[in-house]
């Protein structure tokens, strides 16, 4: 970038403007994410929620969906600049320039069950059960902490969130981590604590949505890796970039309505995205690319029922986790590198 000197001082680098070309590396781990990435039926979803006519002793439903995807990213800009000056010498200028990405994240409901039974209110094939637009960032330059990636994202019930991050690239596959999917704040005994009969349920019997082959083994709250690992399963994957954001770090957060506060607050999202390159070849001789994520926002709602009474303040949390494969599709560069 362009820079020059007035007056015995340094100015800011000149913005840059132009689109960038296709898997441009100035946009760094984000280069490969413009364009529109589809998945159907390999979406998985699971969710409690507060319900006032469950059967003693729950006073909760457990929500399990299954989803078709559209995750669609375009090009804003390769140099967001954010001014500053050095704290301690005025005189020199320290700006920090930001790649920029849009997303819209739309997702329709396959099939749906929950527990106890709601008499309807799971819902139907085709209803729209999430609607997320939001951005990317990659912080180029004036890096805190090795937090080089962020993301921002807005939903219709009222959440506003900025989760902050790294960014990584290895050879070949990633490791899906093993999660607690089960409430925190309970006694985590699937078999003697009648209030996790839901997860139980679904534990004993995954729900397996539109599926119906037979060795197929369905979602199961304790085992959320497990539909990651099967689409992974036979799969060629050359190179891997990680995205790893958490609305838990310093500066980032969740602002929710008040309502949402009060009755089921969502308190932190940890999403990790995987971009995979695989050895397959598309018709233009370039690798094909899926994107794979696992993301758990915890929610907040009734007391907690762990211990004695009285020795554990606070809520239970309910960890609401999703998680999908989508494959890259093959569009008109254009239409994605066209935002300015």
């Amino acid at each position: 970038m362009a820079s020059n000197r007035r007056n015995g001082h340094t100015l800011p680098p000149a913005r840059e403007y132009g689109k960038p070309a296709k898997n441009d590396p100035n946009l760094g781990p984000l280069m490969r994410l413009p364009g529109m990435w589809k998945s159907e039926g390999l979406g998985w979803n699971m969710i409690a929620l507060p319900f006032a006519t469950a059967p003693v002793p729950l006073d909760y439903r457990l929500l399990l969906n299954q989803y078709d995807e559209q995750l669609e990213f375009k090009f804003v800009d390769n140099n967001v600049p954010n001014r500053g000056v050095e704290q301690n010498n005025p005189t020199r200028q320290t700006d920090q320039f930001v790649v920029t990405l849009d997303y819209q994240q739309t997702i329709q409901q396959v099939a749906a069950t929950d527990s106890p039974d709601s008499g309807g209110l799971a819902g139907a094939a085709g209803a729209a059960i999430h609607h997320e637009p939001g951005l990317w960032l990659h912080m180029k330059n004036q890096i805190t902490d090795g937090l080089n990636i962020a993301r921002l994202a807005t939903i219709p019930h009222g959440d506003s969130v900025l989760a902050l991050g790294q960014s990584s690239e290895h050879e070949g596959a990633s490791c899906i981590p093993h999660i607690n999917s089960l409430p925190i704040g309970v006694t985590q005994d699937l078999d003697n604590n009648p209030y996790l009969r839901p997860y139980k349920q679904f534990h004993d019997n995954p729900f397996k949505g539109n599926v119906n082959v037979p060795a197929f083994p369905g979602f199961d709250p304790t085992r959320t890796h497990v539909l990651l690992e099967l689409a992974n399963a036979g799969v060629d994957i050359v190179r891997t970039t990680t995205l790893t954001v958490d609305s838990a770090i310093p500066t980032a957060g969740i602002a929710n309505i008040p309502f949402v506060v009060r009755k089921a607050n969502a308190v932190s999202m940890q999403s990790t995205f995987w971009i995979q390159e695989l050895a397959e070849k598309d018709c233009h001789g370039e690798p094909k690319l899926r994107l794979q994520y696992l993301q758990v926002v915890q929610l907040d709602f009734f007391p907690r029922r762990d211990g004695f009474p009285g020795c554990c303040p606070g809520l239970i949390r309910w960890p609401h986790v999703s998680i999908n494969t989508l494959e890259k599709q093959e569009e008109p560069d254009e239409r994605y590198y066209a935002m300015r």
